[in-house]
């Protein structure tokens, strides 16, 4: 079964255009959710967080203590990297079982990750895609979403890989803007992917 990742940054659809994938029949990992899920039952990384960040990480009822973790990774790059060094693997041994149990009739997954690119993960992947939409679009829609300012949206852009790094790891793009078909552009990839897994059998 082909993987295939996809990404995009903040604004620029990607859940959208992973949920038309999903009404042609396409399973998608959802690898942000599932990272927060793992957090707390993931043994392995729970016990990585509380050696790394302290046993106040968690509450007593095992429930992680987001306000402490924040505290110490927020505008501090070199602990949310440690962060991420837990995280990133446990979200990969989550992938690969989840994949795993996948009927072997379907031809391909995608795997949805903000950080597919930054993570490495997309050098698992056959092939990955890239969500674009002017910066203008991406402004507009993560603030009517989170009720945030322009200013706030920016703050988060800056902390992101820039588009134009990202496309050059890219093997397609869709762009999700209203001047263009998202629908038609994704029922293109499904068939280039179907003739992909076709040709790998």
């Amino acid at each position: 079964m082909l993987k295939i990742g996809i990404t995009g940054g903040i604004g620029s659809g990607k859940t959208t255009v992973c949920r038309v994938f999903e009404t042609l029949g396409i399973p998608v990992f959802y690898a942000d959710t599932v990272a927060k899920q793992i957090m707390t039952t993931d043994f392995t990384l729970i016990e990585g967080i509380k050696t790394t960040f302290g046993s106040a990480s968690y509450f007593e009822d095992g429930s992680l203590n987001n306000k402490h973790i924040a505290g110490i990774v927020f505008n501090n790059e070199a602990e949310l990297a440690k962060l991420n060094a837990l995280v990133h693997p446990a979200v990969f041994r989550a992938f690969d079982t989840w994949d795993a149990q996948l009927p072997k009739t379907i031809p391909y997954s995608l795997k949805e990750a903000a950080l597919l690119f930054e993570s490495g993960s997309y050098k698992m992947c056959d092939k990955n895609i890239l969500v674009t939409a002017p910066m203008a679009v991406k402004i507009a829609r993560v603030t009517a979403r989170d009720n945030v300012s322009e200013e706030q949206v920016l703050v988060r852009v800056s902390k992101q890989l820039k588009d134009e790094e990202k496309i050059k790891l890219a093997d397609f793009d869709i762009n999700n803007t209203e001047s263009q078909s998202v629908i038609l552009q994704v029922l293109a990839l499904h068939k280039t992917f179907l003739a992909l897994a076709a040709s790998h059998k």
